[in-house]
C-alpha cells in the first residue's frame, strides 16, 4: 500500500523511506503539540520554546515508530527473511518483507518485537520524566515535558498495535497462535484477516458516531484507522491466496517467448515508429551481437522529450542490464509476483546464459490465475 517514498538512509542494510503523507502528519502533530498540548500544560513557556518542543517531540515520536519497525525487521532478518525497506507514513510505519514467516514461532517473535520495543521506550521516557520533573530549572522541565509525552505515546502505540486485528502486530500474534494450533497458515490468515476487517469496521462506525456527536477531529482519525485496517486485512489475505496459487509454478510456464529485440544504436524515434506503434508491444530487450545490454520500455520512451527522441539512441535511454530486475526460467511465480509488486514494475525479463529468453508481465500472471480459477470451478 505504501511502497513509494523519499529515501532517507539505511539501517542494518534496510532502506529507510518517508512516504509523502508523512510530511502532512508531521506538520499536524507539531502544530497540535506547539499550539495545544504544550501551551495548556506549560502556559509560562515562550512561543519559541513551545514550537521547539513541538518539533523535537514530533521527530522523536517518528524516531520511536522507526525503532518499532526496525525491531520487527531485525527479528525477521534473524529468521532469514529479507526486508526490502521501511516506510514511515501518515499512520505510522510499514516494513516490506520479501516473504512470510516459515513457522508460527517465527511469526510470533517478529510480531511481538515491535510492541515490546514501544513499551520499553515508553518506560524509558517516563523514567526520564520522573527523574527530572521535580527540578525547577527550565532545561530540566523542557526535557521532562517532552519525555512525558513520548512515554505516553509510545505506550499507547504499543497497546494499539496489540489489538488482535490483522495486519496489526496483535493480529499477527493472533495468527501465529491459530497457526500453531491448527497447523494451517492459510486458515489462520483467513480467520485473523476477518477479525481485522471486523475491527476496522468497528473503528469506522465509532469514528462516524464521534463525528456526528461533535468530535469531528477524533472521528476522522478513527475512520482513517478503520479504513486502513479493513483495506490492509483484505489485501493481505488476497496476496497470500495469490502466492499459494502461484507457488510451485515457474516463469517458463507463463513467459512470453517471442520477445522482439531491438539494437542499441537506433534512435528512440525510430523505435517508436518501427517497433512500438507497429507491434503494440510495451517493452523490448536491447540486444547487440547476441548479448543483452538492457531493456527499453514505454516509460523510458516517455522520459525522453519528444523533440529529443530523434537524436537520442536507445542505448542512452534504456535500463541497463545491471540495473534490471531479472529472473531465471526456473523462478517461482510467487517470487516473481513479489518482485513486480515490490519494485512497482509491469514486467521482468527472463534471462538464461546472458540472454533474454522470455518476458513475464503482470498480464501473464493474471491470465494464469484466471485460467486456474476457471479450471477449479469446472
Amino acid at each position: 500500500m505504501f511502497r513509494g517514498g523519499i529515501p532517507i538512509g539505511k539501517a542494518f542494510g534496510i532502506s529507510l523511506r518517508l512516504h509523502y503523507s508523512w510530511f502532512l502528519i508531521f506538520l499536524l502533530v507539531t502544530w497540535a503539540l506547539a499550539a495545544l498540548y504544550f501551551p495548556e500544560t506549560y502556559p509560562s513557556w515562550s512561543l519559541t520554546l513551545k514550537i521547539t518542543a513541538g518539533v523535537i517531540t514530533s521527530f522523536l515520536f517518528f524516531a520511536s515508530v522507526l525503532v518499532h519497525e526496525l525491531m520487527h525487521s531485525i527479528v525477521a532478518l534473524r529468521e532469514g527473511i529479507k526486508i526490502q525497506a521501511i516506510t514511515l507514513f501518515f499512520l505510522g510505519g510499514v516494513s516490506q518483507m520479501s516473504g512470510e514467516p516459515k513457522t508460527a514461532g517465527d511469526e510470533f517473535r517478529m510480531a511481538a518485537a515491535g510492541p515490546f520495543s514501544s513499551l520499553v521506550l515508553g518506560g524509558i521516557f517516563l523514567g526520564i520524566f520522573y527523574a527530572l520533573h521535580s527540578f525547577s530549572s527550565l532545561p530540566a522541565q523542557f526535557v521532562a515535558a517532552i519525555s512525558y509525552y513520548l512515554g505516553l505515546i509510545n505506550i499507547l502505540l504499543g497497546v494499539f498495535n496489540l489489538i488482535p486485528g490483522f495486519p496489526l502486530d496483535g493480529g499477527r500474534v493472533l495468527r501465529s497462535i491459530i497457526w500453531w494450533r491448527n497447523k494451517n497458515m492459510q486458515s489462520a490468515t483467513r480467520i485473523a484477516s476477518n477479525i481485522g476487517r471486523g475491527i476496522g469496521f468497528l473503528f469506522i462506525i465509532g469514528g462516524v458516531f464521534l463525528a456526528f456527536t461533535g468530535n469531528i477531529f477524533n472521528g476522522i482519525w478513527l475512520v482513517l484507522i478503520g479504513w486502513f485496517l479493513e483495506t490492509a486485512a483484505s489485501s493481505s489475505y488476497r496476496q497470500m491466496l495469490l502466492q499459494d496459487m502461484l507457488k510451485g509454478h515457474t516463469a517458463s510456464e507463463v513467459m512470453t517467448r517471442d520477445c522482439a529485440t531491438v539494437p542499441p544504436d537506433i534512435t528512440v524515434e525510430r523505435l517508436v515508429n518501427e517497433h512500438i506503434l507497429s507491434s503494440g508491444r510495451r517493452c523490448f530487450p536491447v540486444v547487440s551481437d547476441g548479448h543483452t545490454e538492457g531493456l527499453m520500455t514505454l516509460g523510458n520512451v516517455r522520459a525522453i522529450h519528444r523533440d529529443a527522441r530523434n537524436t537520442t539512441l536507445v542505448r542512452e535511454a534504456m535500463i541497463p542490464l545491471s540495473q534490471m530486475k531479472t529472473v531465471s526460467p526456473n523462478e517461482d511465480l510467487g517470487n516473481i509476483l513479489q518482485i513486480l509488486t515490490e519494485n512497482d514494475i509491469n514486467q521482468v525479463p527472463v534471462i538464461w546464459e546472458g540472454r533474454v529468453v522470455g518476458m513475464v508481465a503482470r498480464d501473464n500472471l493474471i491470465n494464469f490465475i484466471n485460467t486456474r480459477n476457471e479450471l477449479q470451478r469446472g
